[in-house]
């Protein structure tokens, strides 16, 4: 008790150590498993044992005898479920060429590349080599994320990363548990038509389960057969029933099975989906809490003696330097993508938790069944994920500092709100070069900003997502255009040092308008406009204008002639290289402007 305790604070701990510093949550929890389990019993208690023992002679410890393996099957589909939930095929279609070759061509020289390398280096059998490069063609957004989270990045290449790391995390545990189950079915013998038979079985169970009940499912939940308390509870149910129902009709099709209806489920026009989503994540973070720890404990000395040698360096080298690098050149193959942006994709590449949890599963799975080599699996997979995380983690920063893609100043800027007037400014902005990214709740707001070609995020703003928004990254200035002024303080308070370095604005509230020489230094444009009074602009004239300026003395003149005028808003100052500056409500930053200058404003034109 005290143990299976032990292993569920320990790991929670983790996670949160993981969050602080902003780090792979994977990092922690197996350098934990390896210390309470190998490391411990060689190294430091005197009569060798472990500090936690998942098995023990084959008959004790935590889980005796074939437990820990169903453990880990039951908690290794409900995270693939979840990352099949993550799948969305239209997603696939409009990340863009690069995106799409990088899951794809990237994928197979990975696939190949580093099949061929482990058999040729480790002498491993075939079967097992190519299964080794299927559970590594995966790099997860759990561990990509926390890596880019702190580099300030140009769009382009945060985007990159983001999508393949989301993408690849279903369809790399599809392939590895395809090739898994091929190689379950030859048994580690010659290829036989028998064998070919059992695989297709397993595929034919394996989708049309999952088919068949993603979409039972969902009109179960749809049609409101199942009352909303029990809604999470009853879909954790249904995977774990499809999953070891599937495995009833075709041996080892459970995996597929829960893959599948996981992209069916997640690609589904269900209304609760993203409640369903947000409970598997809970569950999730849990069960890796507690499975890698227990993965990393039950790896014994003489498993991590396998690979303590020069070969298992050799590898490491070639997975990392030279197939990684190979497969996002040749997917980045005249694209817009820069050599030290491409170079720098190359570098971040960290395999995670679904690398390493499957690995585990198999690698016991084989064993058991006598395939040859399959204890090499789990060790090796293993020192692939920590060492990618270790070498990411420790590195990106520098390295993106020293091949130059790292941005010395972060010119996004970030909206709050996606109104009328927010996408007015966001266009005009986006038109001159500027990334801008709109966040609102209202999901139609955010439709009328995405037609407009403006990059919007539905999102409410007092979630934590944005914190994980690595494609924010670049983002240096926060604009608050919300009707509501305490969400626009809000937002100045909670953001400003993450999105708001170089500048965090809001619109001004009545008491400050009523009130000028209270006037916020954060105030936004006039201490005459709210917004109501940008509201009501926007709607007799929907167009931002530009006024060249002659001088300061000119300029001074336009901004009394705005605040006499109630249809005419002054915005930003854009000057002689065509560079944005935000005005502020008090007009104290507005010193140096020179004849080239221009006045930005809103509302009808000015003579």
């Amino acid at each position: 008790m005290v143990e299976l305790a032990g292993i569920v604070i320990i790991g929670i701990l983790a996670q949160w150590v993981a969050w602080k510093f902003k780090i792979p949550a994977i990092l922690p929890l197996i350098l934990i498993g390896l210390l309470v389990g190998p490391v411990a019993s060689e190294f430091i208690t005197e009569d060798g044992s472990k500090w936690i023992q998942p098995i023990w002679n084959g008959k004790e410890g935590l889980f005796p005898g074939e437990s820990l393996f169903y453990f880990v099957s039951l908690a290794i589909s409900i995270i693939l479920f979840e990352g099949g939930l993550t799948l969305r095929i239209g997603e696939i279609k409009n990340v863009g060429p690069i995106i799409s070759k990088l899951i794809t061509i990237g994928s197979l020289v990975t696939f190949f590349g580093a099949a061929i390398s482990a058999h040729y280096v480790f002498y491993l059998s075939w079967e097992i080599s190519y299964l080794f490069s299927a559970l590594i063609i995966v790099t997860g957004p759990t561990v990509i994320t926390p890596i880019l989270r702190n580099i300030p990045l140009k769009k382009d290449v945060s985007a990159v990363l983001k999508w393949e790391g989301i993408l690849i995390d279903p369809i790399g545990a599809l392939v590895a548990v395809l090739v898994f189950e091929f190689i379950s079915v030859e048994a580690g013998g010659a290829f036989t038509k028998m064998a070919l038979i059992e695989f297709g079985k397993i595929v034919l169970f394996g989708s049309t389960f999952g088919f068949t009940f993603a979409h039972t499912l969902n009109f179960l939940i749809n049609k409101k057969w199942v009352p909303h308390y029990l809604l999470n509870v009853f879909a954790l149910a249904s995977v774990l029933g499809v999953f070891v129902l599937s495995d009833v009709f075709a041996h080892e099709s459970g995996l597929l099975a829960v893959v599948v209806m996981g992209m069916v489920l997640g690609n589904s026009k269900s209304p609760y989906l993203k409640e369903l989503l947000y409970f598997k994540e809970s569950l999730s973070v849990l069960l890796i809490s507690i499975l890698f720890i227990l993965l990393a404990a039950n790896i014994n000395i003489e498993d991590l003696l396998l690979i303590y040698n020069w070969n298992a360096v050799i590898l490491f080298a070639l997975v990392v330097f030279i197939i990684r690098p190979l497969g996002v050149f040749l997917s980045t193959y005249g694209s817009t993508l820069k050599f030290n942006e491409k170079l720098f994709i190359s570098w971040v590449g960290p395999r995670g938790i679904v690398a390493a949890g499957i690995a585990s599963l198999f690698g016991l799975t084989l064993a058991k069944k006598g395939i040859v080599d399959a204890q090499y699996i789990t060790p090796l997979v293993f020192m692939i994920v920590l060492g990618t995380v270790l070498l990411n983690a420790t590195t990106a920063r520098p390295f993106a500092k020293l091949i130059g893609v790292f941005l010395k100043r972060s010119e996004g800027i970030l909206i709050i709100g996606a109104s009328q007037i927010s996408r007015l400014i966001g266009h005009y902005l986006e038109n001159n070069g500027r990334h801008v990214v709109l966040i609102d709740s209202n999901q139609n707001n955010i439709k009328l900003a995405r037609e407009l070609g403006l990059e919007a995020i539905n999102v409410d703003i007092y979630s934590e997502t944005l914190d994980d928004n690595i494609e924010l990254n670049d983002v240096g200035f926060l604009m608050a255009l919300t009707a509501s002024s305490d969400i626009n303080k809000y937002a100045i308070e909670k953001f400003k040092e993450q999105f708001g370095e170089n500048g965090a604005f809001r619109l001004v509230t009545i008491d400050e308008m009523t009130n000028p020489e209270n006037s916020p230094k954060e105030g936004l444009f006039s201490v005459n406009d709210d917004f109501i009074k940008l509201s009501e602009v926007s709607r007799k004239y929907p167009k931002i204008h530009e006024i060249e300026i002659n001088s300061k003395a000119h300029f001074d003149e336009l901004i009394a002639i705005t605040q006499k005028d109630d249809d005419i808003i002054p915005l930003l100052v854009k000057d002689k290289k065509g560079v944005l500056e935000i005005i502020s409500s008090n007009n104290k930053a507005m010193e140096n402007i020179e004849k080239g200058y221009k006045l930005v404003y809103l509302g009808k034109r000015m003579s």
